[in-house]
């Protein structure tokens, strides 16, 4: 009879630490910024998803890195995606500048970029066709 009561009394001290527990556990939350009513939800990414589970839409922190052989510095991209997943509309900012691009697909498209090595308008259209715009 003693151990019966010992044992209940260890599942009722679980149950009550695994609600204590699962109360705390971290969820997206919006933290009110200091000396306002705005709240501003943290984080160094963001996914939107569709019902599909498929990425939609997403903001990404890139770290500074090096591809064949042309260095690149950290920057910051917003994607907005198709339901094939290809991206046709992106924007993004680093040190070295901001661009936009917009695309029907891999083959069309037009990008606008400012950069601090010069800036320029490209336009591509299905046919192969390529025009770009410098100042």
């Amino acid at each position: 009879m003693k151990i019966q009561k010992i044992a209940t009394g260890l599942i009722v001290i679980n149950l009550l630490l695994m609600i204590f527990l699962m109360s705390e556990l971290s969820t997206a939350s919006a933290n009110k910024i200091s000396g306002s009513s705005l709240q501003v939800l943290r984080g160094s990414g963001l996914e939107i998803i569709d019902s599909k589970g498929k990425t939609r839409a997403s903001i990404t922190m890139n770290e500074a890195s090096t591809v064949n052989g042309e260095t690149y510095p950290p920057s910051i991209v917003f994607r907005l995606i198709d339901e094939n997943g290809q991206p046709v509309a992106k924007m993004d900012a680093s040190s070295a500048g901001g661009g936009i691009s917009l695309s029907e697909s891999t083959q069309s498209y037009i990008q606008i970029l400012a950069r601090s090595d010069g800036s320029l308008i490209k336009i591509k259209n299905k046919n192969g066709r390529e025009q770009t715009m410098k100042p």
